[in-house]
């Protein structure tokens, strides 16, 4: 722990569990303040109690309502100052072929995935326009580098959180704020271990043969950790990463994109 971030506060959506919060635990240990947004407020709140460090806290919202995600960045900015990081990690995934892909479960995907983005980094800008030192991470995927079969709607939501970076990387370039993302393989968390129950069910393969076939996808032969997605975000947002915008970081065991 070097507290690389003392006093910067730090704000991760879906941080209740599986990457958010590890991502937080990371930011913590670097000195930052910490607002944790997410819908389950009891998981919020033990997170917020476990970190290392003081002032941490968490707000509540949707990050696809605008109206909660004003209002929870403003109790956020009201109890910890200026917010000098966001990390954009809440998300869903949820496959279906595309000739039976809802409407509905299309733009869950997007409001989610990508109109969340947009939400907290429009009500983040301020901020971090004025803090010097601005920092936005967007946790996309490889489903943002590349096609996967059945989740035409997550990895078109995917897509555009990579193109937002992009283009909002070079809006910003000479405000001292980067914008970058991280893109995982499949990682242990919640949205693995519900594919893996639905390859189960559908195929009635076993849980240890659905996992063989997730992980074969990743070159190490493994699924990668939330802690190893953790310390990307980490060194994105430390000064020594101060040069590095635009860009889309492969947390994938050398996957090609």
């Amino acid at each position: 722990m070097t507290q690389s971030l003392h006093g910067r506060h730090a704000l991760v959506t879906g941080a209740a569990r599986g990457i958010g919060a590890a991502i937080a635990r990371a930011l913590a240990e670097e000195g930052a303040r910490l607002t944790l947004l997410g819908r389950n407020r009891e998981a919020l709140a033990a997170l917020a109690k476990a970190l290392p460090g003081e002032g941490h806290g968490f707000v509540l919202a949707d990050v696809a309502s605008e109206d909660q995600v004003r209002a929870a960045f403003q109790q956020a900015r009201a109890a910890r100052g200026p917010i000098a990081i966001l990390v954009n990690n809440a998300g869903q995934a949820e496959s279906s072929p595309f000739g039976k892909t809802t409407l509905e479960l299309w733009q869950r995907m997007l409001n989610v995935n990508l109109t969340g983005s947009f939400l907290c980094a429009q009500a983040a800008l301020s901020d971090l326009l004025a803090s010097g030192h601005g920092r936005i991470v967007n946790i996309a995927s490889t489903a943002a580098q590349r096609g996967y079969a059945y989740v035409s709607a997550y990895v078109a939501a995917k897509h555009g959180v990579l193109g937002l970076t992009r283009s909002l990387a070079l809006e910003l370039a000479k405000k001292n704020v980067t914008v970058n993302a991280v893109c995982p393989g499949y990682t242990e968390t919640d949205i693995l271990r519900e594919s893996i129950a639905n390859v189960v069910a559908k195929t009635g393969r076993s849980e240890e043969q659905a996992r063989a076939e997730f992980a074969s996808g990743n070159p190490q032969g493994r699924i990668v950790q939330p802690q190893e997605v953790a310390d990307a975000v980490r060194w994105l947002c430390g000064d020594g990463a101060s040069a590095i915008t635009g860009q889309a970081i492969s947390v994938s065991g050398g996957e090609v994109m």
